[in-house]
């Protein structure tokens, strides 16, 4: 088995983003409450007992009547000389639309601003955190000594595993070779190095290195050293490692972190990807992390 790094952070959205919506909302419904026509009074007539004297005397004072009106009264809104015309649909439906409209993008809007803002505090995090320091002496897949400066300059992606490793490995590095072949396609960014560094010193030596790199990305520098190097490095990096039981053959499994590392061109560490990121989502995070570089050298 092997171990896999942690996820990015939840995003979770508070009750007081949506504030603005309720208050837009009540806005609408405020808006409807009236109707758009008008109408007749808003009392309604109910049934009233009389006595026969005076139904009598009403029937009197409406035959002495002149002039008997035969509409009811307007409302006072919609009276002659009256300045609040009423309001009609189409302009109720136009307002409720903008207003729902405006509502929906400041919402979003919102959401954007939490998102950033969550990202760039854990980019913070991230560089607060003592992962990569110092410096490493290593041996790559053509016999040349390897330094931590050797790799400053480039944006770093790195990886340790071992060469034997019947599955997740080759996974992996597929995914992150394919990662560093879609940056390639956009001319406006940096090149990535790919750097894959070996836990199993006992069995990767140079050649087997070479050999194993070149059925990956052509860019892929293979890394490899001695026991209390490798060990050096994969503390530095926070990268657990343990060999298995041996088989009749002598054979084993090397169970170790799965983790690819990204470091920026000081040669720090920058962020972490774990196998539930795909490659398409890394070459995003790139994307972002190089927009948003700063050397501090500079």
């Amino acid at each position: 088995m092997t171990r896999a790094g942690r996820g990015s952070f939840p995003l979770t959205c508070r009750i007081q983003d949506t504030a603005i919506l309720l208050g837009m909302l009540r806005c609408i419904q405020h808006i409807w409450k009236s109707p758009p026509y008008s109408c007749l009074h808003q009392g309604v007539m109910h049934p009233v007992r009389m006595t026969p004297k005076d139904y009598t005397n009403k029937i009197k004072w409406l035959a002495s009547a002149r002039e008997i009106s035969t509409s009811l009264p307007l409302q006072n809104s919609q009276q002659p000389g009256s300045s609040k015309p009423p309001i009609s649909l189409r302009t109720r439906l136009l307002v409720s639309f903008i207003i729902g409209g405006t509502a929906v993008g400041i919402w979003q809007y919102l959401r954007w601003e939490k998102r950033e803002k969550k990202k760039l505090e854990r980019i913070e995090q991230l560089r607060t955190i003592a992962v990569g320091q110092g410096d490493f002496s290593l041996t790559d897949h053509n016999g040349q000594p390897c330094s931590k400066k050797n790799l400053r300059g480039n944006w770093v992606l790195m990886y340790f595993g071992f060469t034997h490793c019947p599955d997740i490995c080759p996974d992996e590095l597929q995914k992150l070779s394919s990662t560093v072949s879609q940056l390639d396609k956009d001319p406006s960014l940096p090149p990535v190095l790919p750097v894959f560094i070996s836990v199993d010193p006992e069995r990767d030596n140079i050649a087997a290195l070479a050999k194993y790199v070149s059925e990956f990305h052509p860019r892929l520098k293979g890394l490899t050293g001695t026991e209390e190097q490798i060990k050096a490095v994969a503390q530095a990096y926070r990268v657990y490692y343990s060999l298995g039981p041996r088989d009749e053959d002598n054979d084993y499994i090397v169970d170790h972190t799965i983790i690819i590392y990204l470091l920026n061109p000081d040669g720090l560490f920058t962020d972490y990807y774990n196998r539930s990121k795909s490659d398409h989502e890394i070459a995003e995070s790139i994307k972002r992390h190089m927009k948003t570089y700063k050397s501090i050298f500079s």
